[in-house]
């Protein structure tokens, strides 16, 4: 027993048969601590999972693994560790690309919460899944880059200021922070009452001075809740920064889904995968007799889903305690544990990590990249 190492542990790791994680992925830096003595073993692993999908099953299977590779072993003391994939791009893995100063460098994945037209709740839903993932473990922020029309601050109940500081020539935000989440708007630099009346360049800008002039640090996600529609915001979006992916609000009803599909369309056409399609206002449950209702129709969502072969996140439902969670800035999924809401947000942040772990760990096609005479 004494004589155990870790590539021989790796190795019995590959051997697993199990559906929940990318065995291709473990390394010999994912054994983060192992000791072995009197037959007995304590290891630390991290597997390429969210927090919230290591359970008792995937444990067992491992300890069970271990024990039939390592006969001798008589107790196994396990501790598993989430670990979620970054996002990796060409061009910013190209040698030459990394001279220069990376823009989000300690940010995994970005992903962008958009919708084709407004009234969908896309603000509630990216708050609450922002809020849902953290619950899970992950390090989040999220970016208002609603710029006309900033809900965020008040969803989530901040009125303070965002901390400035120079660093170096270049003055820096510090975001501010609840419900375990870091959050930047320009809700929080202008006045509640007064309009953000600027043409597009300018609210572009801004979007890009959220990238570049806040201190983000080390984050899973940064979720940008987008503004409705396909302009010139969401174009300066995908042309400054590789997003991960992005995922459509849309409610069930067709006059919906038609902006809905433009805005997947959108995406698609400027390369960045959509991960996948959430229906919000699917039903409502009556309190009183417990029967659901189907407001705005039913299956437009996963319809769509099927339609254009994207993944279906889930339906969340209508329920009056997110509309007063959300005046109150206190949202639903941290605020009331157990209802239908919340059961169904976290079954939807947990799809959507499921989805950018595949988006993560598919080949890229090669991209051949061009380089100007003086690079």
């Amino acid at each position: 027993m004494s004589g155990l190492t870790k590539s021989e542990i790796l190795n019995a790791l590959k051997k697993a048969d199990e559906s929940g994680f990318n065995k291709n992925l473990l390394t010999l830096n994912s054994i983060k601590d192992f000791k072995a003595n009197d037959n007995i073993l304590d290891l630390t692993i991290t597997l390429p999972l969210a927090g919230s999908e290591i359970n008792d099953t995937i444990k067992n299977k491992i300890s069970e693994l271990l024990k039939n590779e390592f006969p001798a072993i008589e107790k196994i003391n396990l501790n598993l560790q989430g670990k979620v994939t970054a996002h990796k791009d060409q061009k910013i893995e190209n040698p030459v690309f990394r001279r220069k100063d990376a823009l989000l460098p300690g940010v995994k994945n970005t992903i962008a919460v958009a919708s084709g037209k407004g009234g969908v709740g896309k603000s509630t839903v990216a708050v609450n899944l922002a809020v849902a993932l953290a619950k899970d473990g992950a390090s989040v922020g999220l970016i208002d880059a609603d710029i006309y029309g900033p809900s965020i601050p008040l969803m989530l109940g901040i009125k303070d200021k965002p901390r400035v500081y120079q660093d170096k020539s270049t003055m820096k935000m510090i975001p501010l922070e609840n419900y375990g989440i870091k959050v930047i708007s320009i809700g929080f630099l202008v006045d509640d009452n007064a309009p953000v009346i600027w043409r597009g360049p300018m609210a572009s800008g801004a979007v890009k001075q959220f990238m570049t002039d806040v201190e983000w640090g080390e984050l899973d996600y940064l979720i940008f809740d987008m503004p409705p529609g396909t302009g010139d915001i969401q174009l300066t979006l995908v042309q400054t920064i590789p997003l991960t992916g992005a995922v459509i609000v849309t409610t069930p009803q067709e006059v919906s889904l038609i902006d809905a599909r433009k805005a997947l369309k959108m995406f698609t056409r400027v390369n960045v995968p959509v991960l996948g399609i959430v229906e919000n206002m699917s039903y409502f449950i009556a309190p009183d007799t417990g029967k659901q209702y189907d407001i705005f129709g039913t299956g437009g969502g996963s319809g769509l889903s099927k339609e254009l072969n994207v993944p279906f996140l889930g339906g969340i439902p209508i329920d009056p305690r997110i509309r007063i969670g959300g005046d109150k800035g206190i949202p639903i999924v941290y605020d009331i544990p157990g209802t239908e809401y919340e059961k169904v947000m976290i079954e939807v942040a947990r799809n959507f990590a499921k989805q950018v772990e595949i988006r993560n760990t598919k080949p890229e096609p090669k991209v051949e990249i061009l380089l100007d005479d003086d690079e």
